[in-house]
């Protein structure tokens, strides 16, 4: 009998009750696929390895953020391999690692998804009661969306892949969905995890809030402004749980984890580290800094009429190398930063733009620069509303997944990077999931 593995994250230093016992459950290897989930037990077992799923290194843990960022204009490659090399040029190839391992990890982690959805409702345990039954089912459809939402931006419509599967052909015959159905994939499994999951403030675990942020960044893709807004609205609104830190590093610096800025991060432990760190930090810090600030970002966030206090991202070595600073901490244990509040301030003052609601625009806009310590922006007509809020956003979420795809969905990608080739805005699917999968059509171009 074929076994599926559920690796349950070590995650230290959580301070909420009920996330707390929840990781406090004795660690559980594996299972057997029969066994999977039987009892209230294996079923919060199967969702934290769901989570450990969403954090590994193929997903948030590292490859994934990086090729939002790398595409962009904010990174520059220092390495030697050609495969990142590719990120920047914008000439991906399908045989790229980074790729299959993207495409894995994310498919990976929608599988885990669909064993709970599938099997947690059947559960008769009776210690797996039907509010935490919802909980977890509701949890695992919430994921199943941030991963679809994942794939549609990065490679437009993909295969849905919506029941369990014991393999990686298991799900070969499937026809490539549209970009269309895809994001309505999303749409449905958001839907669903609203009316399951529990109104409350958990920043390691989705509940209802983590769906409204999510849908509001969702709608904003769709350019379906006024549903933006109102599902942005509905964080901005919740003061007693989420605000903006002050200075912008207060939501990384000084080790802090889950400050009130933070709807949804991914902790890590010393025995389940994250990625990202040691890619940024120098060899005088005991990083490799295979990527690294790029030169126009460097003048940009040290500039203080543009950058603020946000210049505290990068940071110099004695020999006057410049590099990243997010991810600082040693052991690499930063967690990874998905849901932030100063996301849905600049998510509805795009969607306040788009509807001419110019003022409220700027009040939403001037939040984000104000808690940078900058004045007020001088914008007045749509077009230079929605430019300063580009650039805020350039700033604001530098090194994590946005530059990319904000250029790609606003389809200022041409503009920005010189890209004319529009098939070039979605990446290649893997070349061996091609080879072995005659359903799944290359995306054209590649």
């Amino acid at each position: 009998m074929r076994i599926v593995k559920y690796i349950v994250p070590l995650l230290a230093g959580l301070s909420l009750g009920a996330c707390k016992k929840f990781l406090d459950v004795e660690p559980v290897d594996s299972v057997t696929d029969a066994q999977t989930i039987v009892d209230k037990s294996s079923a919060e077992t199967a969702t934290r390895g769901l989570y450990r799923a969403l954090a590994a290194d193929g997903y948030y843990g590292l490859t994934f953020p990086a090729i939002g960022y790398l595409s962009g204009d904010n990174v520059q490659w220092t390495g030697s391999q050609s495969i990142v090399q590719q990120f920047i040029s914008h000439n991906v190839r399908a045989d790229n690692a980074y790729i299959a391992s993207a495409w894995g990890a994310i498919y990976a982690t929608i599988n885990r998804a669909n064993h709970i959805i599938a099997k947690v409702p059947a559960v008769t345990d009776p210690l797996l009661t039907q509010g935490l039954k919802d909980q977890l089912t509701g949890e695992a459809y919430f994921v199943r969306a941030l991963a679809y939402f994942d794939l549609a931006r990065t490679w437009g419509g993909v295969q849905l892949a919506l029941t369990p599967t014991n393999s990686a052909s298991d799900k070969n015959g499937i026809p490539k969905s549209s970009l269309a159905e895809t994001y309505a994939q999303v749409l449905s499994d958001l839907t669903t995890a609203e009316q399951l999951l529990p109104e409350t403030t958990n920043r390691y675990r989705a509940t209802r809030k983590t769906v409204w942020a999510l849908r509001a960044r969702y709608h904003l893709y769709k350019s379906e402004w006024t549903l933006a807004e109102t599902y942005a609205s509905k964080l901005l609104g919740d003061a007693a749980n989420y605000q903006l830190v002050k200075p912008y590093s207060a939501f990384f610096a000084n080790n802090v984890v889950a400050t009130p800025e933070s709807i949804f991060e991914l902790s890590y432990s010393a025995t389940y580290t994250n990625g990202h760190r040691n890619q940024w930090q120098p060899p005088a810090n005991n990083g490799t800094r295979q990527w690294a600030p790029g030169d126009a970002f460097i003048t940009l966030v040290n500039d203080a009429t543009i950058g603020g206090n946000r210049s505290a991202l990068v940071a110099k070595t004695s020999q006057g190398l410049w590099y990243g600073n997010l991810y600082y901490r040693s052991p690499a244990t930063d967690p990874a930063y998905i849901l932030r509040l100063a996301e849905q301030y600049l998510i509805r003052a795009e969607a306040r733009a788009q509807e001419k609601k110019f003022t409220e625009a700027l009040s939403d806009l001037n939040a984000v620069r104000s808690r940078a310590g900058l004045t007020p922006s001088t914008a007045i007509t749509q077009a230079e509303i929605l430019e300063a809020i580009e650039n805020e956003r350039r700033i604001e979420f530098a090194f994590e997944p946005h530059r990319w795809f904000d250029l790609v969905r606003t389809e200022r990608a041409d503009d920005v990077l010189g890209l004319t080739d529009k098939n070039k805005w979605v990446l290649p699917f893997p070349a061996s999931e091609v080879l072995i999968d005659k359903s799944l059509e290359q995306n054209f171009g590649y």
